[in-house]
This record gives structure tokens, sequence and C-alpha cells, in this order.
């Protein structure tokens, strides 16, 4: 697994869909992954620090864990099938370990609540991961360190030219001018 980080929410001059940008903490490959508004905007109002009058479903979600004793551990970007991400919240109930099937952007809305680290499985980074460059901010093809016997097959690719095809309809043109 890959700890990730959010870089940013980004909207699709194409289509205004709404897609989170995940981070490799220490890397510089990044794995975009669409959500729905609502939960853009939940992810958003937290990361910005934004008080709302009333607890949004993913504050709620954070309270009930925490009325039943419970503490969440981390959020894993588990598996990509059929351009459908997967995602589990991992949670540690009474002293043992859960594991909580969930669609990534409730997962990310409940992790910056709880400030838990997100991961990915490599699995996940070798389909969908991409890598920018630098001087035109585009993805770029890449080859991951480590990637033996985790081959994408020709089927995947092809599954995931939508996905690609709206990669590429982003404005990722200042996607670092953020960063130091």
């Amino acid at each position: 697994m890959i700890e990730m980080t959010i870089d940013s929410i980004r909207v699709s001059l194409m289509n205004y869909q709404r897609v989170v940008i995940l981070k490799e903490k220490l890397s510089e490959r990044y794995l975009p992954i669409w959500i729905g508004p609502a939960e853009a905007d939940a992810i958003a109002v937290k990361l910005q620090g934004v008080a709302v009058p009333r607890p949004l479903t993913h504050d709620l979600l954070r309270i009930m864990i925490d009325a039943l004793g419970a503490t969440v551990n981390s959020i894993i970007v588990s598996d990509l099938k059929s351009d459908t991400f997967y995602a589990k919240i991992i949670l540690n109930v009474g002293g043992e370990q859960m594991e909580v099937d969930s669609r990534p952007s409730d997962a990310l809305a409940l992790a910056v609540r709880v400030e838990t680290p997100i991961y990915a499985e490599e699995i996940v980074l070798d389909k969908a991961g991409i890598l920018l460059d630098k001087e035109t901010g585009k993805p770029v093809a890449q080859e991951s360190e480590g990637s033996e016997g985790k081959d994408v097959s020709e089927e995947d690719l092809k599954k995931m030219s939508a996905f690609y095809d709206f990669i590429n309809t982003l404005d990722l043109e200042d996607f670092d001018k953020h960063k130091s």
C-alpha cells in the first residue's frame, strides 16, 4: 500500500464533473478519482476549514463512530474494476480491526474529518495512477517500480480509455502552483 494525500479537487472543463486528485506522499504520481458534487463539497468544506451550521452527512458518520467507541485507523482505495473505484474504511472497534466497504468519495470525506492516513493499493495506482509532464502539466506514460506480476491487461486498458479521455480534459496547468 502507498500512502496518499489529497492534493486537490478539480472540475472538468468539458462536463463539469468533479475529480479528487490524490498524490503519493513520497512520489510524484497522482490518482484522480471521479466523485459526485456533494462529496466534492463535503471534502472541500473540511479542507478549507469552512464552518457549517449543521453537521453534514460525513460529520454525522464521524460523530456516530465516536459515539460507538470506535476509531478510524485508515482509508484504503482498494480496487478499480470496470471504471469503478472501491475503498475500505478500516476501523478499530473494541481492540479489533474491522473493514467497512465504502465509496472512495465517502471514505475520503470521512478521512479529512478524522485526520487519518489515506492509502492506495499498488494495483490501483498501476491501473489509474498518472505522472505529469513538468512543462506541459499533461499526463505522461509511466512505468511503476516494483510492478512485476501486476501488469495491467489489455482488457483493463480498453476499459480505462474513457477514464484517460476524461483526465485529458482536465485543466492541470496550475497543478503545482500552490506548492512551494
